[in-house]
């Protein structure tokens, strides 16, 4: 535990890059803010469409007895809206590296040379940043479809869904947005992922915790350029000289 609560402490070291490096933080905001504002207006779309859509999703219920149709319908809106909030959460992320990929390498940069004056100098290359963003996204529609089919189990479904969603979208943050930073210091994807398995608890801190920030209203916004900067943090932590044991949990 003391390891999740480690990643979640690195998000909060990010936060603390507002203070200390504002003008590198605020450009973070421009990608942020486009994507955000389109993020926002597909979440109202949906919030106005819902009841449609959970109608339209479930015809053969329509002559059930009401209380019977009605639980149906909210079980499947619940599942819906909760496979929406793991896709919106990936696609911003994604979204944002690939029209802000200049911004935030420059915060990850400015942090690794304010850290030891020395930031990686391994160019990982615009595409293969494109090419990463997009398989985050392929990656979330897949977690989001599991977390709405999981929603759909009677009783435990909402909780189920949520549980996994949650988790599995964390770990996806935590896996991208440290790719930039670890990818610099000439780390292949493979051995990135497999740096990660070596403290997936705080792996996983990092991620759910940002993710946790992104659900609240504006604050992907200003949590995104924070992101970045707790996501280096982590990369440096990864690669420090004694990482935890694989699956240490502590």
């Amino acid at each position: 535990m003391r390891e999740f609560l480690r990643g979640v402490m690195l998000l909060g070291q990010g936060f603390a890059w507002w203070r200390r490096r504002p003008g590198v933080m605020l450009g973070g905001l421009i990608p942020a803010v486009i994507v955000g504002v389109g993020m926002l207006a597909a979440l109202i779309a949906l919030g106005f469409a819902l009841p449609t859509v959970t109608v339209a999703v479930t015809p053969f219920a329509e002559n059930w007895p009401g209380i019977w149709a009605t639980a149906l319908r909210v079980t499947v809106g619940t599942a819906l809206v909760g496979a929406t909030l793991v896709l919106l959460a990936v696609s911003f992320t994604a979204l944002c590296l690939m029209i802000g990929d200049p911004f935030y390498n420059r915060i990850w940069q400015r942090i690794e040379n304010d850290l030891d004056n020395q930031a990686p100098s391994v160019d990982t290359g615009f595409w293969q940043g494109i090419r990463d963003a997009l398989s985050l996204l392929v990656r979330g529609i897949g977690v989001s479809i599991l977390a709405g089919l999981l929603g759909l189990i009677p009783a435990v479904g909402g909780i189920l869904g949520a549980t996994v969603g949650v988790t599995l979208t964390g770990w996806l943050l935590a896996d991208e947005l440290s790719s930039r930073a670890l990818g610099a210091r000439g780390i292949p994807r493979r051995e990135r992922r497999a740096l990660l398995g070596t403290s997936r608890a705080r792996a996983l801190g990092f991620g759910v915790a940002t993710q946790a920030c992104f659900l609240v209203p504006l604050g992907a916004v200003v949590t995104m350029p924070a992101a970045v900067a707790g996501s280096t943090l982590l990369a440096r932590s990864l690669v420090a000289a004694d990482p935890p044991t694989p699956g240490t949990l502590d």
